[in-house]
C-alpha cells in the first residue's frame, strides 16, 4: 500500500508540474527543496505526508485531493480557483 501512495503521490506531483509548466528545478525553487527531492518525489521514492502535501501544494498553488483508494489518480493536486 505505500509503495501505491508514493507512486500516487509521484504521479500527481509530476502531472501538475506539466500542466503548469514547470521544470523540476523551477518547482524546487518554489517549494524552498532541492531538484533531487522533486525528483525522487517524482519517481514514487518518498511517501506522502500531509505536512509535504500542504508544503507543495503551496508552491503550486493548488489544493489537494484524495480518495479512498491508494493508486494512481487516488491523489491529486487541484488548481485554485481565481
Amino acid at each position: 500500500m505505500a509503495i501505491r501512495e508514493a507512486l500516487a503521490f509521484g504521479q500527481a506531483l509530476y502531472d501538475r508540474r506539466i500542466a503548469l509548466g514547470l521544470s523540476a528545478a523551477e518547482l524546487a525553487r518554489r517549494a524552498a527543496m532541492t531538484e533531487d527531492e522533486i525528483e525522487c518525489i517524482e519517481e514514487g521514492g518518498t511517501a506522502p505526508s500531509v505536512v509535504l502535501l500542504r508544503h507543495l501544494a503551496a508552491a503550486l498553488d493548488a489544493d489537494v485531493r484524495l480518495t479512498a483508494g491508494h493508486g494512481i489518480g487516488s491523489l491529486w493536486f487541484e488548481g485554485r480557483a481565481a
